[in-house]
């Protein structure tokens, strides 16, 4: 059988389930995105109005509970598309807030969107290439985006621009981190179920964009 052995971990892993798990992962996460872009798309044509933080809450941990209880059978798959069609659609009003709050909106997006896909292939590449054990960062990402949700939800109320500042800050550090983390996982054998790395994937691209255009708009927004 061919296997990979990595000394850090001190496991064998089978490169076939492996390599699988990896190729079935991007090739869902690409289908996703491209889903996610068109709802979002059809959201701005249509100039939906955002769905509120209640209905985007318990519509996000629904869904997402949904394609966990799923996430062994081909309805995992859709349940994994509901949800990022659903992030999609919540995503088309933040999009047109920029491009009308700002005179150069959409170059802030297209910023947002270029620094999330070099923020993913590089934390993608050190995960596929590097030798170090990124496995001791779990637990600490796991609390920093508990901390970081709470105070993104605290200041709802309070509208302190430097917290929110300081919260966009860290879902980019945090989000670039959990790409890292995951990504390797996969590699090592950590995870072996595509629908939760896409999942995990997908979001962590979700705010890291989210975030990026919100600092971009603070710091280069022409209004």
């Amino acid at each position: 059988m061919n296997q990979t052995y990595y000394p850090q971990t001190a496991q064998r892993v089978d490169a076939v389930t492996m390599n699988r798990v990896l190729r079935n992962t991007y090739l869902l996460l690409s289908l996703t995105l491209l889903f996610s872009a068109a709802v979002a798309g059809v959201s701005m044509a249509l100039n939906l109005p955002y769905p509120g933080i209640v209905i985007t809450l318990v519509g996000y941990f629904g869904l997402l509970f949904l394609t966990t209880k799923l996430r062994n059978s081909g309805w995992g798959i859709a349940a994994c598309f509901a949800l990022t069609g659903f992030m999609g659609y919540t995503l088309g009003p933040i999009i047109n807030a920029y491009t009308y709050m700002y005179a150069n909106g959409t170059e802030l997006v297209m910023m947002a969107m270029g620094g999330t896909a070099v923020i993913f292939l590089a934390m993608s590449g050190i995960a596929l290439t590097a030798k170090r054990d990124f496995s001791f960062m779990g637990k600490f990402l796991m609390v920093g985006i508990l901390v970081a949700f709470v105070a993104a939800l605290a200041n709802i109320f309070f509208q302190f621009q430097p917290l929110a500042l300081a919260v966009s800050a860290m879902f980019v550090l945090l989000m670039a981190g959990l790409i890292l983390w995951e990504t390797q996982q996969i590699v090592r054998g950590g995870e072996t179920n595509y629908i939760m790395a896409t999942v995990t994937l997908f979001v962590s691209i979700y705010n890291l964009f989210t975030s990026l255009l919100h600092i971009f708009g603070f710091a280069f927004g022409d209004e």
